[in-house]
């Protein structure tokens, strides 16, 4: 898909969406609002994808990509709760 369509970035931000509310309900029980899984989700992805580039992962499969996806913004919430205590 072309990056610079509104179709790409509309579902960047829908799976952006997904990712973050996923990583809330498995961090808190419920999702942040739709803005906050947004923005969990493409920063946790993110951070997901850093963490498999610096421990030598390839991760080829969207399977793969959506679950290292989860992983970062779960790890995101966790690191975050570490340093506010109400997130």
């Amino acid at each position: 898909m072309d990056h610079h369509t509104l179709g790409y970035w509309l579902w960047f931000l829908l799976i952006g969406g997904v990712i973050g509310w996923i990583a809330g309900l498995i961090t808190r029980g419920r999702g942040f609002g739709i803005l906050g899984d947004i923005a969990i989700g493409i920063i946790g992805a993110v951070f997901g994808g850093w963490i498999a580039q610096v421990m030598g992962l390839a991760i080829t499969s969207s399977l793969g990509m959506f679950l290292m996806a989860i992983f970062g913004a779960v790890l995101l919430v966790a690191l975050t709760r570490l340093v506010v205590r109400e997130v």
